[in-house]
């Protein structure tokens, strides 16, 4: 059985998830140091008189959703491109403003939500595609094909609705962003959930994940064997349209109104690291799922242990992008192979020391 454990253990250290998984250990044991009830999770009265969770941990699970959202469709985008869309901050900003729209132009029902989140989609789709046909067709760098819309995306979110931040009251947009009665779970941990199951269900069940792993690992191989790169690519695009509008709908409901300038804004270079810190290689190919899930989950915990830290909002990028380069710089390929050396040569050590008294017996 210990050996069983052991050698599951060395398994999972040697996988891709070895870097997020190691990240978060040292943040964990980390705030139990600091503080053991930083991990505590206790059971309060909100304003509706429900009972709910709270707790640092809670937040984190919570302040990520958009992140992990967002998280999941930048990974399938990196690995299909072999490259990062800088601009789906500003996608889920137009999304947002045309689910605000739609609420605001009849009463706010189940119906008008639904209306206004397929809507949103529709069009963070289009332009998602527009990106997508940049890369695709044209052969841009994904970077530079997104830098568009990464300018012009907000100020095309500002004029859906007329150049205003108009803001949107309701308790069914409450119970998405907040909680549902007599339910003690953030509505978007629910939502997050249910999106990341089926989003696997789309993976295991289709040929996407094959087929866009092949794409990234060597377009020219895919080619020959019948696949065709520009269709793939393309998808990706409109998967990454319905992360943006599930993440920019879920913020609106948080607070309540849609603020072209501020909504998930930066959000871009988190889930980037997200993907990184995931151990996915953001020059594209394999990729794994939960390993960007993960990286986004430590990002969050990183934030709010700094928050709980008292060390300022302003002050918080500085620190996050110290912990982020030595995350990342842990995972890297030269990193990878300077430890895999050691190891080696420790191990040779070891079996040169095993052989001495064996010899010395002869």
């Amino acid at each position: 059985m210990a050996n069983k454990f052991t050698n599951w253990v060395k398994k999972l250290f040697q996988s891709q998830l070895a870097i997020p998984i190691v990240a978060l250990l040292i943040l964990v044991i980390f705030n139990l140091i600091r503080d053991p009830s930083f991990f505590s999770i206790v059971i309060l009265k909100n304003n509706l008189g429900n009972r709910v969770l709270s707790g640092n941990l809670i937040s984190i699970l919570n302040g990520a959703s958009e992140l992990v959202i967002l998280s999941i469709g930048m990974t399938l985008v990196t690995s299909a491109t072999k490259g990062q869309d800088i601009s789906i901050g500003a996608s889920a900003a137009i999304a947002g403003s045309v689910f605000v729209k739609i609420l605001r132009a009849w009463s706010i029902n189940p119906g008008t939500i639904l209306l206004g989140i397929i809507l949103g989609c529709i069009v963070a789709t289009i332009f998602c595609l527009f990106n997508g046909i940049l890369i695709a067709k044209f052969n841009i760098q994904p970077m530079i094909a997104s830098l568009i819309l990464y300018t012009a995306g907000r100020p095309i979110a500002y004029w859906i609705n007329g150049g205003a931040t108009p803001n949107v009251d309701s308790p069914l947009l409450t119970y998405i962003g907040g909680f549902i009665p007599h339910i003690a779970i953030p509505t978007p941990i629910i939502i997050v959930v249910i999106f990341i199951v089926l989003i696997n269900l789309l993976l295991k069940k289709t040929t996407l994940s094959l087929y866009i792993q092949a794409v990234g690992i060597n377009e020219r191989a895919a080619k020959l064997n019948g696949i065709n790169p520009v269709i793939w690519k393309l998808a990706v695009f409109v998967i990454l349209g319905v992360c943006v509008t599930m993440a920019g709908s879920i913020n609106v409901c948080r607070i309540g109104l849609i603020n072209h300038e501020t909504i998930l804004l930066d959000i871009e270079m988190d889930v980037i690291l997200a993907v990184a810190i995931g151990g996915n290689s953001l020059g594209g190919g394999k990729f794994k799922l939960s390993g960007s899930i993960l990286g986004a989950y430590i990002i969050q915990a990183l934030t709010i242990t700094l928050y709980a830290m008292k060390v300022s909002s302003v002050a918080v990028k500085a620190y996050k992008a110290i912990v982020i380069i030595i995350i990342v710089i842990a995972g890297s390929p030269v990193v990878k192979a300077w430890l895999k050396q050691l190891k080696n040569k420790i191990a040779e050590k070891f079996a040169a020391k095993a052989t001495v008294p064996v010899q010395e017996a002869k």
